[in-house]
């Protein structure tokens, strides 16, 4: 079985390094040897299966992952990186340390980074080591991206991408920039009555026309004779009427403070 196995980890290898040109079949062979893992137990590790087995297993599995961000497929991406954690974190010290492992766990933390899922980033970051959030770049670069989202550093989101330590970071860092985008926008929208195209654009970070043209259609913004937008102002409606659940419960008070004066 292990050498089955590692033939068709071995073509998957080298289809990752050609940056996955037949995608067609790749996704068959994925499809393919899941069902012999899953058969052999291999999904998520088994205390039968030897060492050689796991390894292999889990090279599968991680090229399956990266291949998946590579055809924007987030919620199989999201599967295999599930699959992966008991390799990573229940064998990590049965198993030879994998050149992938960090690639993946910061890819799945820039993920829930992206889908503003903190509280699972967080959770993410206690699994591992404190010299591996600061030293190494693929946990790092989400790491550092995060404290930037906290202290609204947005220069800095919007510079990440020619600092990410992989060309496979760049589906999830145009997915933060667009959120960030639209934190800006609205900040801009509250900040200013009107604004001119230029200064919106540099403010947005954004670089060519037809892009502002569309993410101002987005946000229903139009651009006026002048080259400006406006804003209408937020006019919030004052509220005459006190709701009926809190007009009883005053009449009550009302009502024990004059029995105590009588």
């Amino acid at each position: 079985m292990s050498a089955n196995l590692q033939e068709v980890s071995n073509y998957l290898k080298a289809a990752l390094a050609s940056n996955f040109n037949d995608s067609k079949t790749i996704r068959k062979k994925l499809t393919d040897v899941k069902v012999i893992l899953a058969t052999r137990g291999l999904l998520a590790g088994t205390e039968e299966a030897s060492t050689q087995d796991l390894v292999i297993a889990r090279e599968i599995l991680e090229v399956g992952a990266l291949f998946s961000i590579s055809q924007r497929d987030i919620p199989a991406f999201e599967r295999y990186v599930a699959q992966l954690k008991s390799f990573y974190f229940d064998y990590n010290d049965e198993l030879p340390e994998s050149k992938h492992k960090f690639q993946v766990l910061g890819l799945n933390l820039l993920c829930l980074l992206s889908q503003s899922k903190l509280a699972d980033f967080h959770m993410e970051l206690e699994l591992l080591p404190h010299n591996i959030l600061h030293g190494n770049p693929f946990i790092n670069h989400p790491v550092k991206l995060e404290q930037s989202l906290v202290e609204g550093r947005y220069n800095k989101i919007f510079d990440a991408k020619t600092e990410a330590p992989a060309d496979s970071y760049a589906i999830f860092l145009e997915s933060l920039l667009q959120t960030v985008r639209g934190d800006v926008a609205l900040c801009m929208e509250k900040a200013f009555e009107r604004i001119s195209a230029k200064e919106a654009a540099r403010m947005l970070r954004i670089t060519t026309e037809t892009e502002l043209k569309n993410f101002s259609l987005k946000r229903g913004w139009q651009l006026q004779n002048d080259g400006y937008y406006y804003f209408k102002p937020e006019v919030k409606k004052i509220e005459d009427r006190v709701p009926a659940d809190e007009l009883a419960k005053l009449q009550i008070e009302y009502a024990r403070e004059l029995e105590m004066i009588v």
